[in-house]
């Protein structure tokens, strides 16, 4: 049944849906920051000086995503929610296997607990095996990079990791919360599991990444199709004065 079916019913009043708007804004500007939102550690480049040539000199950074690991944290947890009530159906005559099914469905508030701490530990666990701050503080090393006050080598790849660590914490528990949020809305504001899957979860955080890449390929191609045409114009200009 639709929303203005249910409207025109009086079912649900028009302020309703505007609440429910303002929610649905709000929840992709959140994870829009969730998705976007980096820490970056600042990296500089000693100066080499090879024959007449001078390499590095320079200043970068590593940028941290506040949400590494994406999608798949909530995906790992959603397979895994799923054994218990498998388990259970299996058992439709035991009282104990029953009560098992009852507190792992979708409403029941253990069920978010667990769902949220089976997030957090899996966005540790993906983010560990995606960013390897070893290997990134030997890359540094190797091309005569370093962080300003932190001695390269293992020094490096601690403080990195202590960093990752911190982002990630906060990154994992607004993951979850994006994960939850539609089984919330389904109790606080009784809607269907079909409109409430569109405030959070997996299909909101891919809609949202897979947009913003696309915003920022076409963003990349117009600067790229901008510098060619100031540059060709460039050397037509050159080519008319000689």
């Amino acid at each position: 049944m639709s929303e203005i079916t249910l409207i025109s019913e009086g079912v649900r009043g028009i302020l309703s849906e505007i609440i429910l708007l303002g929610i649905m804004f709000a929840v992709i500007a959140f994870v829009v920051l969730l998705t976007q939102g980096t820490r970056k550690i600042p990296v500089s480049y000693a100066k080499r000086v090879v024959g007449r040539k001078v390499y590095g000199g320079q200043s970068t950074h590593i940028p941290l995503k506040v949400n590494t690991a994406g999608v798949m944290p909530i995906i790992f947890a959603q397979s895994i929610m799923f054994i218990p009530s498998t388990i259970a159906t299996f058992f439709s005559e035991n009282e104990f296997m029953q009560g098992v099914l009852k507190w792992f469905s979708f409403d029941h508030p253990f069920y978010w607990f667990v769902f949220g701490i089976m997030i957090v530990f899996f966005t540790y666990f993906y983010t560990a095996i995606a960013f390897d701050p070893n290997q990134v503080s030997q890359q540094m090393k190797q091309h005569g990079g370093f962080i300003p006050g932190i001695r390269p080598g293992k020094k490096t790849a601690e403080y990195i990791d202590n960093i990752l660590s911190r982002v990630t914490l906060p990154g994992s528990f607004a993951l979850a919360l994006v994960a939850i949020f539609p089984y919330i809305l389904m109790q606080a504001m009784d809607v269907s599991y079909d409109l409430a899957s569109f405030f959070g979860g997996t299909s909101l955080l891919i809609i949202v990444g897979v947009a913003l890449d696309t915003l920022q390929q076409v963003e990349s191609h117009l600067m790229s199709r901008h510098y060619d045409g100031f540059l060709s114009k460039g050397k037509i200009r050159g080519r008319r004065r000689m």
